[in-house]
């Protein structure tokens, strides 16, 4: 809730000493927490021929960095045995026109997942949720994903769910119709 609020107020998720910072600040006030659900993260969109370097790194530096940097931070605060479930998206499988960015940076994090899990302490577990297009936001998207049938809200919150309160690690939970 925190980290969606101030990426939506200001954008700058993505700088690497603000979120550092808010991770810190945020990991320290609250103290041992069990799990962190992450459902943010700005994307450009536009043809690979017309997307700017800054386009690349607003998407790059905010849904793969920023997520990257919440474990890193995290994994120093998180309780043993704990939980982090990061999102990606189902343009890395499915890609669509001028969403190029937003694909490499859902593949990039999905891959993450499955590196960082032979990595992380005290059997700290990390999984991804890759959702296709909700319903609730049909009338954003479903235009750009002709052909994509949206699913409830309802049913990629049961992937989070089974992410936290699972036992899984390492693990990409596709969420698509």
């Amino acid at each position: 809730m925190i980290f969606s609020e101030l990426d939506r107020r200001t954008n700058s998720l993505f700088s690497m000493s603000r979120i550092q910072l808010c991770n810190r600040n945020l990991f320290e006030t609250v103290g041992d927490f069990d799990a962190v659900v992450n459902t943010v993260g700005v994307c450009e969109y536009a043809s690979f021929a017309e997307m700017t370097a800054e386009q690349w790194m607003t998407t790059v530096m905010s849904k793969m960095m920023g997520q990257v940097n919440l474990v890193r931070i995290g994994q120093e605060f998180i309780a043993d045995n704990g939980s982090f479930t990061l999102i990606s998206g189902i343009l890395n499988t499915r890609p669509i026109p001028f969403a190029i960015a937003d694909a490499t940076a859902s593949g990039a994090i999905d891959t993450f997942v499955n590196c960082v899990v032979y990595e992380v302490p005290r059997g700290i577990r990390v999984n991804v949720v890759n959702p296709t297009v909700l319903e609730e936001a049909w009338e954003v998207y479903g235009e750009m994903m002709p052909g994509f049938q949206p699913v409830p809200g309802s049913l990629v919150r049961k992937a989070f769910e089974c992410s936290v309160d699972g036992f899984i690690t390492g693990e990409v939970l596709f969420v698509d119709a």
